[in-house]
């Protein structure tokens, strides 16, 4: 029993980390996706917040952020209290003794599952703000973001805070990471501004073409590969036959919402435009992922790829909205993919689970974007007074790539 135990105890961590790794890879999916859609003049700047916010999300989380979402010994169910650094991990005797409180795989994975998560939620922003905002400036948010706020909400909910005692589902964060993430880049957008040119004398929003479609098509297919992780590694067991049909039920959901994803937006930008777009397919792609996250395992494969087809349909909806109706300049998308289809795939756990309620799921979306558009907003004008958020127009101008890194990504076609 005990030699069963403990190989139960392996499998379950090693597959623990296998899925934190692969979410790890969803940050090279998130640097080639806006890499590609940004102009090759911002190019290396937008590849720099990616590398640099995923090492501050792993040390901010490290030193405190990973005590406030799943603390000890929680003040209450609003406030977890703070301590700083990780604790060891589990004892062996603890985990041969078996019963329903043993641990069944490594404190150390837990971490190491969760802190990638963290650096996802921020990754939203870096595209929303992109092209026009100073680097230093978005790593400062980056630190409170991934240190604070990101983690106050994990709590309420993954946590055991007071939203799991509403009964609001969240399986993998379609709210709590990935509207969380569009919350806090909705407030630095708000404050940044649109990009120069982009909205004409008249209001009329103006395309502004991103640099590499190859570049972002390879981006979206790195995320796609990357979410098995994501939903997959959040049913945090895979050491039985009951658990292991779960995980491979999370994959083909996860799977079949992303291609009824792409289909929902091949259909609404034919309609709307006449043409297929691609931009749109692959957000359409990413936002099928984003709508089947807050529920990736009681829907049926036909049931998950409707709920992505109706992401890809929204998606495009929203962009051209929050692009042409309210002149809200979102270089990438995200705060669509990531909010509006977040907070659809939060209602979408009613459509399938019996055990959800419309009531706690609205609620849940309304507390997440509450506390994190307040405070991003709040930290956001901070930065603003203090040390200024957005390049001169001239350094928009020549592009962040000179101003901000000092180098450009493709020297023998800009020069």
């Amino acid at each position: 029993m005990e030699q069963i135990l403990q190989l139960s105890y392996a499998l379950d961590t090693f597959y623990f980390l296998v899925s934190g790794a692969l979410v790890m890879w969803m940050a090279a999916g998130f640097a080639m996706l806006e890499a590609g859609l940004v102009r090759a003049k911002n190019t290396t700047e937008i590849l720099a917040k990616n590398v640099g916010l995923f090492a501050i999300a792993c040390i901010m989380y490290m030193l405190v952020g990973y005590n406030i979402m799943y603390p000890g010994e929680a003040v209450s169910s609003w406030f977890p209290g703070i301590s700083f650094l990780l604790g060891g991990d589990n004892e062996v005797a603890a985990v041969i003794a078996g019963g329903d409180d043993a641990p069944y795989y490594s404190g150390m994975s837990d971490f190491f599952f969760q802190v990638v998560f963290v650096a996802t939620a921020m990754s939203v922003v870096s595209g929303a703000v992109a092209e026009r905002m100073k680097l230093m400036s978005f790593f400062v948010f980056a630190i409170v973001f991934t240190g604070f706020i990101y983690p106050m909400e994990g709590y309420w909910k993954w946590g055991g805070g007071f939203l799991d005692g509403l009964g609001f589902l969240d399986f993998a964060g379609s709210g709590i990471v990935h509207m969380a993430g569009a919350a806090a880049a909705l407030a630095g957008v708000l404050l940044l501004g649109a990009r120069k040119g982009k909205y004409g004398p008249d209001g009329e929003s103006r395309a502004i073409p991103g640099a590499n479609l190859p570049l972002a098509t390879l981006g979206t297919f790195i995320l796609w590969l990357g979410w098995f992780g994501f939903n997959g590694g959040s049913e945090l067991k895979v050491s039985n036959v009951e658990e292991a049909n779960a995980v491979a039920m999370v994959f083909v959901n996860t799977l079949m919402a992303a291609a009824g994803g792409v289909i929902g937006a091949i259909i609404a930008s034919k309609v709307k435009f006449g043409k297929i777009d691609l931009t749109m397919m692959l957000n359409g792609a990413l936002a099928g992922l984003v709508a089947i996250t807050a529920e990736p395992l009681t829907p049926s494969a036909l049931a998950a790829t409707l709920i992505g087809l109706a992401g890809g349909i929204i998606v495009v909806i929203s962009i051209l909205v929050i692009d042409t109706k309210l002149k809200i300049d979102d270089p990438v998308g995200a705060i669509s993919v990531h909010g509006v289809v977040g907070l659809f795939g939060l209602i979408a756990v009613t459509f399938t689970n019996g055990d959800s309620s419309i009531g706690s799921q609205l609620i849940g979306a309304a507390v997440i974007f509450a506390w994190v558009f307040i405070t991003s907003l709040i930290v956001w004008g901070i930065l603003k007074a203090i040390m200024g958020i957005r390049i001169s127009e001239e350094e928009e101008y020549e592009g962040a790539d000179q101003s901000e890194c000092g180098m450009e990504a493709y020297p023998e076609f800009t020069k």
